[in-house]
C-alpha cells in the first residue's frame, strides 16, 4: 500500500480580502479534486487573506497509481486561471516507511 500526499500553496486573486471570499474559491478547488478521489482539505494559512494552503492524500496498491493521481491533481491546480500556484511540495509513503 502506498500513500501520496501533495501540499499546494496558493496565490488567490486580489479581491479575497475578506474570509468570506476566501472561501468562495477554495471551496470550489476543493469540491474539483474530490472528483479524482482524493483526501483533500485547506490544511494552512487559514487565516490569511489572499492565500491557501490545499492538502491532497491519496491510496493506492502502486506507487505509479498514486504518482499519476496526485499528477493529475497538481495539473488540475496549475490550470486553474483564478490562481496561482505558487508551490507544491509531494512525498510518497510507502510500506517500508
Amino acid at each position: 500500500m502506498y500513500t501520496e500526499t501533495a501540499l499546494f500553496d496558493l496565490l488567490l486573486p486580489d479581491d479575497s480580502r475578506s474570509l468570506k471570499q476566501k472561501r468562495s474559491y477554495v471551496r470550489p478547488i476543493l469540491a474539483a479534486l474530490r472528483k479524482y478521489e482524493v483526501a483533500v482539505a485547506e490544511v494552512g494559512a487559514l487565516d490569511l487573506h489572499g492565500r491557501a494552503e490545499v492538502g491532497v492524500a491519496v491510496v493506492a496498491a502502486d506507487p505509479g497509481q498514486a504518482r499519476r493521481v496526485i499528477d493529475t491533481c497538481e495539473h488540475h491546480m496549475a490550470g486553474r486561471p483564478e490562481i496561482e500556484l505558487l508551490s507544491v511540495r509531494r512525498r510518497l509513503h510507502g510500506d517500508d516507511d
